[in-house]
C-alpha cells in the first residue's frame, strides 16, 4: 500500500508530519490547503480511519500507526482554538 507523509504548519509555527499508511488521505487532506484546527481534526481523523481500514481490507488486520497518528493529530491540535488556522504541506 503506498504511504503518505504530509507536513502540517500550526497556528504557531511549528511543524509536524502526519504519516498516512494509504494514499486516501489525500481525498480529505490536500498539499497546499489551510483548513481551520476543527476542520482539520475531522478531515484528518476521518482520512486516518479510512487508511487503517483500507489496511485491514487488505491485510487482515488495522494499521495500528494509524491509530497512533489520529492520537497525535488530535493531541497536537487540542491547544488552539478551534478557528485558527493549520497548513499542509508536502512532506
Amino acid at each position: 500500500m503506498p504511504e503518505v507523509e504530509l507536513t502540517l504548519e500550526w497556528p504557531d509555527g511549528a511543524r509536524s508530519r502526519l504519516y498516512s499508511p494509504s494514499t486516501v488521505i489525500l481525498e480529505h487532506l490536500a498539499p497546499g490547503q489551510t483548513l481551520s484546527v476543527a476542520d482539520l481534526r475531522a478531515r484528518g481523523t476521518l482520512a486516518l480511519r479510512q487508511a487503517s481500514e483500507r489496511v485491514r481490507a487488505r491485510y487482515g488486520f488495522a494499521c495500528t500507526r494509524a491509530d497512533e497518528e489520529e492520537r497525535r493529530l488530535l493531541e497536537r491540535a487540542a491547544p488552539f482554538a478551534e478557528e485558527e488556522l493549520v497548513s499542509v504541506w508536502s512532506a
